[in-house]
Order: C-alpha cells, then sequence, then structure tokens
C-alpha cells in the first residue's frame, strides 16, 4: 500500500480520538502534478511536446505556483500540526503529573479522564501521530525533489526547522517518551527499559543515555540524552525551542542567566550552543517525565549530581540577592 493511502487512513482513525489536524496529501500532490503540467505546457513546439527538454529541465527556481501556493500551504499545515500535538501532549502530561489540590481542581473542571489507561493510550496515539506526520513531511517533501529534480525539498526542511514547526524537534515528543517508559518501567534494574510500545525505549552504552524509538520501519528517532556543555548526562533536563536538551543551569549558563531569573529572562538573541538558533530560550520547556525517568536509570549519578547542584545553586541565589541588595541600597 502506498503511503499517502496509508496515512488517509491512519487519518481517519484518529479523527474518533485525537481530532488533530493532518496533511492534505492529496491537494499537495495536486499542486505539485499542476506544477509540472504548467512547466510542460511551456516547452511545447507546435502540437507535440519535447520530451527532451522536459525529461532534463525542471521548475524554475522561483516558480509561481509552488513559491506562491505549495510552501506557504505545506507551512501553514506543519504549524497546525506541530501546535496541535504540542497543546495536547502538555495538557496530557500536566494531568499525569498533577497532585494534591491541583489533580481534584482538573477533575472538577472535567479535564482529568477517571480512567487512567485512557491517558496511557491518549500518549501511545500522541508519538504515532508525530511520527506518521514527520514521514509524511518527508515523503511529499521527496516527491517535491523529484518532480523538480532539485534539492529545495531538503532546504525547507531546515528552514521548517528554524521555525521550530518540524513535529520531531518537539520537546514533547521526547517527554511523552519518557512518558511510558516510567509506566512501564519494572522493578528489577536493567540497561534497557522497556516502553509501553516496543520500539521506543531507554538505551544505556557505556553509561551515556538515549532515547530510541523506530516505528513503521521508516523513522527512527534516536536522541541523545547526554548535556553537550557539560558533557554529562543531563541533569534537571530542559529542551529548548529547536529541539536541543541540556541541563538547567547549563541552558542558564548559556543564556548568560541566573537560575533565579530563569530562562524566560534571557536576551532573545541568545542562540542554542549547538545549533546556534536565536530565541529558543524563552519557550523552554522543563522534561519533568525524563527527569524521573533518568533519576530511576542512574540512582547513584542522580544522587551524586544533587548535591553537588544544590551547592550550586545556593551559592547562585546567595550572590544574586546580595547583587540586588547592593543595587538597592545604592552601594
Amino acid at each position: 500500500m502506498k503511503f499517502c493511502k496509508k496515512y488517509e487512513e491512519y487519518l481517519r482513525g484518529q479523527e474518533k480520538k485525537l481530532k488533530l489536524p493532518g496533511f492534505h496529501f492529496k491537494r499537495l500532490k495536486k499542486i505539485l502534478k499542476n506544477c509540472s503540467r504548467d512547466f510542460q505546457s511551456q516547452h511545447r513546439h507546435g502540437d507535440g511536446v519535447c520530451s527532451a527538454v522536459v525529461a532534463v529541465q525542471s521548475c524554475p527556481d522561483h516558480c509561481s505556483v509552488c513559491d506562491g501556493t505549495f510552501f506557504p500551504f505545506l507551512l501553514k499545515e506543519m504549524s497546525a500540526i506541530v501546535g496541535g500535538f504540542n497543546q495536547r501532549a502538555q495538557k496530557l502530561l500536566e494531568l499525569h503529573l498533577a497532585s494534591g489540590f491541583r489533580k481534584y481542581l482538573l477533575w472538577f473542571k472535567g479535564k482529568l479522564e477517571s480512567d487512567h489507561t485512557v491517558l496511557v493510550q491518549e500518549g501511545k496515539e500522541l508519538v504515532n501521530y508525530a511520527l506518521m506526520n514527520a514521514i509524511a513531511v518527508r515523503k511529499i517533501l521527496k516527491k517535491y525533489d523529484k518532480i523538480h529534480y532539485s534539492k529545495q525539498g531538503q532546504t525547507f526542511k531546515s528552514q521548517a526547522q528554524s521555525k521550530h514547526i518540524e513535529i520531531l524537534q518537539s520537546p514533547w515528543l521526547s517527554e511523552l517518551i519518557a512518558f511510558h517508559i516510567n509506566l512501564k518501567e519494572t522493578k528489577h534494574k536493567s540497561k534497557r527499559i522497556s516502553s509501553a510500545f516496543e520500539e521506543c525505549s531507554l538505551a544505556i552504552t557505556d553509561g551515556k543515555p538515549s532515547l530510541t524509538c523506530e516505528i513503521f520501519d521508516s523513522v527512527k528517532l534516536d536522541i541523545d540524552l547526554t548535556c553537550s556543555i557539560c558533557l554529562e548526562i543531563v541533569f534537571d533536563p530542559v529542551s529548548l525551542t529547536c529541539g536541543h536538551i541540556f541541563c538547567y543551569m547549563c541552558a542558564c549558563s548559556a543564556a548568560s542567566v541566573t537560575i533565579v531569573d530563569g530562562l524566560k529572562s534571557a536576551n532573545p538573541k541568545a542562540k542554542c550552543p549547538l545549533c546556534r538558533e536565536a530565541r529558543v530560550y524563552e519557550g523552554a520547556v522543563h522534561l519533568e517525565e525524563l527527569s524521573i525517568l533518568l533519576s530511576r536509570s542512574c540512582p547513584e549519578y542522580w544522587e551524586k549530581r544533587l548535591q553537588r547542584e544544590r551547592a550550586e545553586r545556593v551559592q547562585q541565589a546567595k550572590e544574586h540577592w546580595e547583587t540586588m541588595y547592593r543595587a538597592f541600597m545604592g552601594m
């Protein structure tokens, strides 16, 4: 079965469950078909088509059909998909982590399902949704490059990543995977922990953990959980909007802010240490499920790091308030 049909069947199935937007595959393919037809019509000679020219040439770099219709339409759909996914995943994880009075308040407002298995199933479906749409983007851009004999599709994908609308960049994806592994974690400790579905797991190789997820034999997600700043396992992990994960204190240091002020106070021009993208700190997400998973999987490391960071945080807080006091007193 071609992916287009498989994807359409998937969308029909998830309409009753997630009710999230998807790509209009047929419309996107129709736009590309029209572009190809228009290009061929421009190279007609008399009653026939110069097939040799059509076979070699491609749509011009500044095509009114593609630049004015295809890419804007695809950009709009990608934004809607990643926006809906982020909102739904955030809500689900907040419900799962809620406790005490807040949990009862959410239940009272009708936002919390009485059956916990419903939340678990929704989390699994959200991961499938993210990966299916990641494949869909790859397929349609591959189709674009095939028609245009170009690499403009890959260039567009890079632009989408810079706009933070590539769904595999979403920080909520790694949180959902960690969420499932936490629920399925067994009492005995092992170096490979089974997830709620077999394709996703936490792998620890030579003391370095990573989240892996492979579905449909087409997309393999491998999330490295080593902080590229301190070169240790991410502690109190936070994901920037570009999708890169760091220790919270390391991220604060990279953004030149204190832990008291937090990442939201970072200068908009501050860049990610890895991809050098700007405006990635304000929307940073604390990965609480991932933190729970790592603390259970690496207990000895976690305890040592906790003691070390506690002392550093107390020192930073002390220095911050001393600076504020001097400023207030005009010293």
